[in-house]
């Protein structure tokens, strides 16, 4: 793959899309090939690492931590995925998306390194992130967990701390068939003597188990540390007997919200000799953080709602957040979804919650058509399908002309689903 200027982001971006037969979806877990190019370009820790995985919620989890820390003054480098509307959401340093230039500048390095060795999208992009860490003086780094665990890309580098949000049904192609498969993958992310951070109250005994075998500190939401849920406010509560009370909800929306905040500061509790945060520091990260697309309501009439639920379990999490905003006239509900995914599932979880399906395609082979969608909602006995349409963005069009002032649209399904409404909408500043 030559570099030869003009070589832009995009370039690059096209050819690690052609690297791999399945191009950006494809998949293959193992990190002995990653590790070796991971080497080949001597990449080291010299921060604090914390690596987030779990079915649900990585996203919030990570934007918690990130900005309490940065609510501390701390300089922390975030990595994540998918994005939204622009590749270099994937890599933020204090805040800001990396730029043009420092991905490409990371990803001729990791071209040069590879030598030959196969490397997927994501793989490559991982190996990019860090070079562009490496030369960002950080004092932490966070990973967000692209599939899985165990043999995801990320967990070539060694976790200070873990966090496993929950574990629920998603991705059984590569995970496996059950909760407790999934779990044993998921647990593979911590270290010996190092804490595993678990957000699921109930985990999967072979997570336990697997991080016991390890000779990891695993800390259970409701047993090790928790949250009190108080009048408009909260409390956290440690087995160390901190207790952090009157803390306001966290910006983000929705009831798992308090979980998720609850393993941000369990994890940096964990950190604290490394990376002290004080209460006033809490507070103020969980009062400002941002997560685009994660239960993002517009402002304006009719309401709008972005949320990237793709499974079960976060389309019955968006069914309550939305069942405890009150019920609005007309729920008109933009959804695109995967076809690898259990559509009927997500279907079933917001049955109760939407009235006029607006089922659309997206630009990716792995989409369910409109079509597919349309039969699904149908067989569900889900509710009224207002047509099936070639976009977001025309679906969109239509809820819009059709719905009234205190009526919902709520666009969901699929990071694609989101972003392409929000391109339509022009919200391109995320």
């Amino acid at each position: 793959m030559a570099a030869s200027p003009p070589f832009g982001l995009d370039d690059w971006l096209g050819q690690l899309e052609r690297l791999h037969p399945r191009g950006q979806a494809g998949i293959e877990l193992g990190l002995e090939r990653v590790r070796e190019v991971s080497r080949a370009l001597g990449q080291r820790q010299t921060c604090p690492v914390i690596t987030v995985g779990g079915t649900n919620g990585k996203g919030s989890t990570c934007a918690m931590i990130e900005r309490i820390l940065r609510a501390t003054g701390y300089r922390v480098g975030v990595y994540a995925s998918p994005h939204l509307l622009r590749y270099n959401e994937r890599v933020r340093i204090d805040g800001a998306p990396a730029d043009d230039d420092a991905f490409c500048a990371a990803f001729a390095r990791v071209e040069a390194a590879r030598a030959g060795t196969p490397l997927t999208y994501f793989e490559f992009g991982t190996l990019a992130a860090w070079e562009i860490f490496s030369a960002g003086q950080l004092d932490a780094i966070i990973l967000e967990v692209g599939l899985g665990g165990r043999l995801d890309a990320t967990n070539i580098y060694d976790a200070d701390c873990a966090v496993v949000t929950g574990v629920d049904l998603d991705h059984m192609e590569y995970l496996g068939p059950t909760r407790e498969h999934i779990g044993r993958e998921k647990a593979g992310i911590c270290r010996p003597g190092h804490p595993l951070i678990c957000g699921d109250a109930d985990p999967p005994q072979a997570l336990v188990e697997a991080c016991h075998g390890s000779g990891a500190d695993l800390r259970r939401l409701g047993h090790d540390f928790g949250f009190l849920r108080q009048e408009g406010q909260w409390q956290y509560w440690s087995r160390e007997g901190r207790n952090l009370g009157g803390l306001a909800h966290p910006a983000l929306r929705g009831d798992c919200q308090l979980g998720n905040a609850a393993c941000a500061i369990a994890a940096l509790d964990c950190l604290a000799e490394r990376l002290p945060v004080a209460a006033r520091d809490i507070r103020s990260g969980l009062a400002e953080v941002t997560a685009p697309g994660r239960f993002q309501v517009l402002a304006g009439r009719p309401q709008i709602i972005l949320d990237v639920a793709h499974n079960p379990q976060a389309a019955r999490e968006l069914a309550r957040t939305l069942g405890g905003m009150g019920r609005a006239p007309v729920t008109w509900a933009i959804f695109g979804m995967m076809a690898d995914k259990d559509v009927a599932g997500v279907v079933e979880a917001l049955r109760e919650r939407v009235d006029r399906w607006l089922p659309c395609d997206l630009a990716s082979p792995r989409a369910a058509t409109a079509a597919q969608l349309a039969a699904t909602i149908c067989a569900v006995g889900a509710g009224e399908t207002a047509g099936g349409f070639d976009s977001p963005a025309a679906a969109l069009s239509r809820a819009l002309e059709n719905a009234g002032g205190d009526d919902r649209i709520l666009i969901f399904g699929s990071f694609l689903t989101v972003a392409g409404a929000m391109r339509s909408l022009g919200l391109v500043g995320v």
